[in-house]
């Protein structure tokens, strides 16, 4: 069956408001898919093709998102249902909420507490689904299990804020999760379940980095990893480091930060266990932190040819206006330009492009974004090949997460809430309705559909 026949299968399934599976948060409201609506309609190649509601409270504030594309499912940290989102991918609808985290926290301001919020990060192998939360633990989830019995585990990092993005290894015997908001931040080095039919995972080491590249006290960060097959590595995206370039600005200083990111390279076997303390750049083992040019970065995706995406963003440095492809054997940085301001970014095999969960646009190079206008949230869509960018898509204010099913070429990209409905954190645009035809938020689905003989091979 062709990529076109098998979406037209699909779709003809997603206009049923039928839900599949058990569910762990009762619904509320309708949970069919509808199409999408534009004004003006769009003329791209990655088109919308459905919006997907949640029941429950309306989407004001959600994280990282992941796709599994052998259980055909995609999972959404929704803060603001307090759960992990399951969606079927084949029939793209909402089969459940699998809850018990903290939801959405607030600060004195009554805006979003990210540092204290949970679900963050997510990730999956097999029938496990890790998640961190806003209490600095990772729940540990059999996907198989039923409902009341999905949460198998709950580890605390030893933090007192929240745990962010990870990833695992492609057995899924390690997982690794940042503790962003920490101050030094860490990550921590799980021994995971990998196809194992019982969960035992444990802590095996805290990492931080050496304070003369990451000092304290600065609200310095650790971001979204990502593990490249090929050289056996963890990625670890970090916004800013002290250094970089020499007499920069990390936050010591008054004024706009002026020092770009670098990335952590993680040799899993290596590390000193129960702590381990990684400093700059070993070419010999292949370990440390890569400073980077022009990037701070907060995501990070493997992709073709053994290169890996960042996605860089002015919020962490405002002169960034570049996203940044770096080979993990070689370290050579080529930048792609007319897209910033990205958080999770996705390399979807399935038609060998990027997607950029993209919340701030601006294109002014060597200055900070000076106007609303220059703000506008978009998905950005980069050939992964060439390291140029495609296209743009516009998606409601705050649009930060996004993920693939490289087997259907589907994109998902979810929408919160007009602010009207939800208050602040809310979409200050008319996009996000939109796209939903509600004003509840959405997980929006796109595609881009190629032909059999054009898609790509696992690379």
């Amino acid at each position: 069956m062709s990529v076109r026949s098998k979406l037209l299968a699909y779709l003809s399934c997603a206009i049923s408001p039928v839900l599949l599976g058990a569910a762990s948060l009762a619904p509320t409201s309708a949970s069919a898919a509808t199409p999408c609506t534009f004004n003006p309609p769009l003329t791209t190649q990655t088109t919308c093709v459905t919006a997907i509601h949640i029941p429950g409270n309306a989407l004001r504030s959600f994280d990282i998102s992941f796709v599994s594309p052998k259980r055909s499912e995609y999972y959404l940290a929704d803060r603001s249902n307090a759960g992990i989102d399951v969606i079927d991918t084949g029939t793209l609808t909402w089969k459940r909420t699998i809850g018990g985290f903290v939801g959405i926290k607030l600060n004195k301001a009554g805006a979003v507490d990210n540092n204290h919020s949970g679900p963050d990060g997510v990730t999956a192998h097999g029938r496990w689904l890790y998640a961190g939360d806003g209490d600095s633990t990772l729940k540990v989830i059999d996907l198989d299990a039923p409902p009341a019995l999905a949460l198998k585990q709950t580890i605390s990092t030893g933090g007192t804020t929240r745990v962010d993005e990870m990833a695992v290894n492609g057995d899924g015997t390690l997982l690794l999760a940042a503790n962003n908001a920490e101050d030094p931040p860490f990550a921590t080095l799980f021994a995971a379940n990998g196809d194992d039919s019982t969960s035992h995972v444990t802590k095996i080491t805290k990492i931080t980095v050496d304070p003369a590249i990451m000092p304290a006290g600065a609200g310095l960060s650790l971001e979204q990893p990502s593990w490249d097959p090929k050289t056996r590595r963890f990625y670890t995206s970090i916004p800013v480091i002290a250094e970089n370039p020499p007499g920069c600005n990390y936050g010591q200083l008054a004024g706009p930060i002026t020092c770009d990111g670098g990335l952590l390279v993680t040799d899993p076997t290596s590390l000193a266990a129960p702590d381990a303390v990684q400093g700059a750049f070993d070419e010999q083992t292949n370990t440390g932190v890569v400073p980077l040019t022009g990037c701070g970065p907060n995501g990070s995706t493997v992709g073709p040819q053994d290169n890996i995406l960042l996605g860089c963003t002015p919020a962490n440095n405002p002169s960034n206006v570049i996203t940044l492809v770096i080979n993990a054997k070689s370290k050579e940085q080529t930048n792609v330009a007319d897209i910033v301001g990205s958080d999770e970014v996705w390399f979807n095999k399935g038609d060998q492009r990027y997607y950029t969960a993209s919340n701030r646009n601006c294109k002014v190079a060597g200055s900070p974004c000076p106007t609303a206008s220059q703000q506008k949230a978009v998905l950005g869509v980069i050939d992964a090949h060439k390291n140029v960018l495609i296209e743009t898509v516009p998606q409601s204010s705050g649009s930060h997460s996004v993920a693939t099913d490289f087997t259907r070429n589907l994109i998902f990209v979810p929408q919160v809430a007009p602010v009207a409905v939800v208050g602040a954190g809310g979409d200050t645009t008319t996009v996000g309705a939109g796209i939903c035809d509600s004003n509840s938020g959405c997980i929006a689905v796109y595609s881009h559909q190629v032909n059999d003989d054009d898609e790509g091979d696992d690379q």
